[in-house]
């Protein structure tokens, strides 16, 4: 890989100059709240976190230790972020307005999701709905900018399947179906899985930026539109959505020791 071609002190530049990035960014605390996605591992097999003890805990808090998480982003970033796109975003992110949204991301990254978030989240959009504001059509198109290339629900599947073939692999569950058929499964499942994902996604943006006004809200949707911008939130949702998959590959192998769920 070309960082292994230079030398020692500019990788260690670089690599600088990607550490400021995921903090000016607010990146780092995303990456902190995939944590809060290992509480959803037992349900994915059918299972309760009750099912494997005490330990589960600490199993998962292991397994998602949150520098391990980041030193994998960095690794990955390190390669693949060209300076253009990181200046543009870390350009934008850097204004008064860009510090605010990121404070505001940061502290809605660590409410977890399915509790105060959706549910807030959900009342607000109720009310937006109602009122006929046209800030619903701007929370739409900021998930369309976030996600242009539409890959949130694939890297969703593919984490259920990397996840589901790891569990079969080191013995915790007993999958019903091979890979093809639990593609197959999960391909089945495509609507039903979109429709929650883009409510989801309305409901966290309605509680996140509920403090900025509609101009805000505007100038920002604008600048997540922007060919740079999307390029960087295409790269960071890889990042993210690897980093998701590999530690729920990794928890899958490590519940081994902590019991055996049934069949799937």
């Amino acid at each position: 890989m070309t960082v292994l071609l230079l030398p020692a002190s500019a990788q260690s530049a670089e690599r600088g100059k990607i550490e400021a990035f995921l903090q000016v960014t607010g990146f780092d605390v995303a990456l902190d709240s995939i944590a809060f996605s290992a509480g959803n591992a037992p349900s994915m097999l059918g299972l309760s976190a009750g099912s494997f003890g005490a330990e589960w805990t600490r199993l998962s808090e292991r397994v998602f230790d949150r520098q391990k998480m980041r030193v994998l982003a960095l690794d990955i970033l390190t390669e693949t972020l060209q300076d253009d796109a990181l200046n543009h975003a870390a350009d934008f992110y850097a204004t008064d307005l860009g510090q605010r949204l990121v404070q505001a991301e940061n502290a809605a990254h660590l409410v977890e999701e399915g509790t105060v978030k959706q549910q807030a989240g959900q009342r607000i959009i109720s009310d937006l709905v109602r009122a006929g504001s046209e800030r619903v059509a701007l929370y739409r198109r900021m998930g369309q900018a976030i996600d242009s290339a539409g890959a949130g629900l694939r890297s969703v599947q593919q984490i259920q399947f990397r996840f589901l073939m790891a569990a079969s692999a080191a013995g915790i569950v007993e999958l019903q179906l091979d890979a093809d058929g639990l593609q197959a499964f999960l391909r089945e499942q495509e609507t039903e899985m979109r429709m929650a994902l883009q409510a989801a996604n309305l409901a966290a943006s309605a509680y996140t930026y509920q403090g900025f006004s509609d101009a805000e809200i505007q100038s920002y949707v604008e600048a997540l539109e922007a060919p740079l911008m999307k390029q960087v939130y295409e790269l960071l949702n890889a990042v993210q959505h690897e980093i998701t998959a590999n530690r729920f590959e990794a928890l899958a192998y490590r519940m081994k020791d902590l019991g055996r769920g049934e069949d799937l």
